[in-house]
């Protein structure tokens, strides 16, 4: 089939409509504020190979490392139509245990392989183990929360109770975790219902003609963006403030290889896998990694198949950046994959200066609460993520108190927070002299400080507390977070960048978020 480009266009926008419509069902359907309000979740459409072909404007850090999970439900469940199979196994395509992901085939006929997948991932407040929140301080994945391989949630368009059931016995908010995933469900039948529709208007030749085409077409972006990097090696590295557990410092370090049209991104020399919950898999690298490329295009071109076709990823087995079983991992896909994004951007800046910008905050600043709230006397878990500054650009300072890089959330709103749970926000606001000096300066971090009306277990999972994030082409580096517990009677206590606590009512903790790195010297 000849391609035509006006009909390209309009296929390529069909093809993302229906991953972002997935985006708000599950928005709108969504019980938990970690769904409603930050919206932590991610949606994609997939060829019958499993491969990509469209995806939401949702998380990074999701949607790169999706199509293994994808994988996954293809290679260990034999699929019929109206089936959904579930996973977060960190070993098995997932990320870490609170991102489930929610598998469905698309079939067209009664016989043969399906013609279309549809995926969503959603972050849960709550997956059990040993902490509310089930982000907490582990040594081994088995202490992080249950465990889900690939299995099938709904058979033949009806839900399986037995396996709800088992999900739901083991987590501390059922009714939350429940309506969570029905609401990944519906996102899912959405789309195959959208997909249907395309195929029914198109016919199904001219639709799979068209897929193919993004996919190459974003191939052929991607390549043209790295043959315009000059060939040859940029190394760079940056460490971890450590695993929660040791103090020392944990190393990332990265070679990229360019050579004509392909680039290897090589991270040999990073350090093993550690004790505790920062160990990325190679899932969250490979995501990260693309995503760093992602960011050198400038045409509107969809995140598709096609970006992984030029570059190849070498993580060693074992090692931070590729973790075993049963390494623990919870902190790997939000804080750990936010260094190696600086680390690749880092290398590609000695071969472009003028366009790769500073480093941004470097961490998602998580923090778990969980208790039993006075108001219900029902248990609470809950997780948010908070903002911090972007890193300056050449030609633009950084934005202050936004989400960057592999996080692509909101913050939450006050008023959000104080209505689920018994919690109070004494101070929220930017975080003053936070941002990196330079000619075009880094954005500002955010104060963020929670003020407990019960007894609450709190974990808090942060990065760039002892080095802060990189100025680039002379500017100066971004402010260091920090992270402080204000107890009832006024004595402050300065707490690492990962702690599990215990706190009273009226007691607080302040999280005070990085600053961007500045661009160009003054």
């Amino acid at each position: 089939m000849r391609i035509d480009p006006i009909e390209f266009e309009i296929f390529k926008n069909l093809f993302v409509s229906v991953a972002e419509e997935m985006g708000v069902t599950l928005c709108r359907t969504g019980f938990s504020p970690n769904i409603k309000e930050r919206l932590d979740y991610s949606c994609a459409i997939y060829d019958a190979a499993g491969e990509t072909i469209a995806q939401g404007d949702h998380m990074p850090v999701h949607l790169g490392a999706m199509p293994l999970s994808v994988r996954a439900a293809i290679d260990h469940v034999a699929m019929e139509s109206g089936d959904i199979v579930v996973l977060n196994d960190p070993f098995q395509g997932g990320t870490h245990l609170p991102d489930i992901t929610l598998v469905s085939p698309v079939f067209l006929t009664r016989s043969g392989p399906p013609a279309f997948y549809t995926a969503n991932r959603a972050h849960h407040s709550d997956v059990g183990g040993m902490s509310p929140g089930s982000m907490p301080l582990a040594r081994e994945v088995y202490q992080e929360g249950l465990i889900i391989p690939p299995i099938k949630l709904a058979r033949r368009g009806v839900i399986d109770e037995n396996v709800m059931a088992l999900i739901l016995a083991n987590v501390r908010t059922p009714d939350e975790r429940e309506g969570d995933l029905t609401a990944q469900v519906a996102a899912n039948r959405v789309a195959e219902a959208r997909l249907r529709e395309i195929v029914e208007k198109y016919g199904r030749k001219r639709v799979s003609v068209y897929a193919a085409a993004v996919q190459d077409y974003t191939e052929r972006v991607v390549r043209a963006a790295i043959h315009a990097i000059p060939d040859g090696e940029y190394a760079f590295e940056d460490w971890l403030d450590g695993d929660g557990f040791h103090d020392r410092p944990i190393r990332i370090a990265a070679r990229i290889r360019i050579a004509g049209d392909g680039a290897e991104v090589d991270f040999t020399g990073s350090d093993p896998q550690t004790d505790g919950g920062v160990n990325a898999n190679y899932a969250i690298t490979l995501s990260a990694t693309l995503y760093a490329f992602r960011c050198l295009i400038e045409e509107d071109t969809l995140y598709n198949a096609g970006i992984s076709r030029a570059i190849r990823v070498v993580a060693p087995p074992g090692s931070i950046v590729n973790a075993q079983r049963p390494a623990a991992v919870a902190g790997g896909n939000v804080e750990t994959s936010q260094r190696i994004t600086d680390v690749i951007l880092g290398a590609l800046s000695r071969a472009l200066p003028e366009r790769v910008p500073a480093a941004s905050q470097g961490t998602m600043n998580n923090v778990t609460l969980g208790g039993i709230d006075p108001r219900t006397a029902r248990r609470f878990a809950y997780y948010e993520t908070i903002g911090g500054g972007m890193g300056g650009r050449n030609g633009l300072r950084g934005i202050s108190g936004v989400h960057t890089h592999m996080s692509n959330t909101r913050n939450t709103p006050v008023e959000a927070i104080e209505h689920y749970l018994p919690v109070r926000i004494r101070r929220y606001g930017l975080r003053d002299d936070s941002s990196g000096a330079g000619r075009f300066p880094g954005g500002e971090g955010i104060v963020r400080e929670y003020e407990m009306l019960c007894d609450t277990a709190v974990t808090v999972l942060s990065e760039r507390r002892e080095r802060p994030p990189y100025g680039a082409s002379g500017g100066g580096p971004g402010g260091c977070g920090r992270n402080t517990v204000i107890h009832s009677d006024g004595r402050e206590e300065v707490v690492g960048s990962k702690a599990q606590l215990r706190l009273a009512a009226g007691d607080r903790l302040r999280i005070e978020t990085p600053g961007g790195g500045g661009y160009g010297a003054l």
